[in-house]
């Protein structure tokens, strides 16, 4: 019996070393840019102005017109953080 516990002591000590270690290693990585065809805007995108506008409706920082069939793109910038081994993604 004392001999189960030493090994269930050993266990949870191993495990809150991990999980410390783990938790140091916080490092934040350049931003990210996110681009996605707007939604909303209708017909040739001529203007970079207005692509902007609609895209800032849609919840993103500024659009531009990009293409041969000259299509809105919507773009966000995005900071990632690398938590342990975990790679997220915040809004700017």
């Amino acid at each position: 019996m004392a001999l189960s516990a030493r090994w269930v002591a050993v266990f949870l000590l191993v495990l809150v070393l991990l999980a410390a270690a783990d938790m140091g290693s916080i490092k934040v990585a350049e931003g990210r840019t996110c681009e996605s065809r707007s939604r909303r805007f209708r017909g040739i995108c001529v203007s970079r102005n207005n692509c902007a506008l609609v895209c800032r409706t849609e919840c993103f920082h500024t659009g531009h017109c990009r293409g041969f069939r000259r299509r809105c793109f919507c773009v966000k910038k995005m900071r990632c953080c690398l938590v342990g081994q975990h790679l997220l993604f915040f809004e700017e």
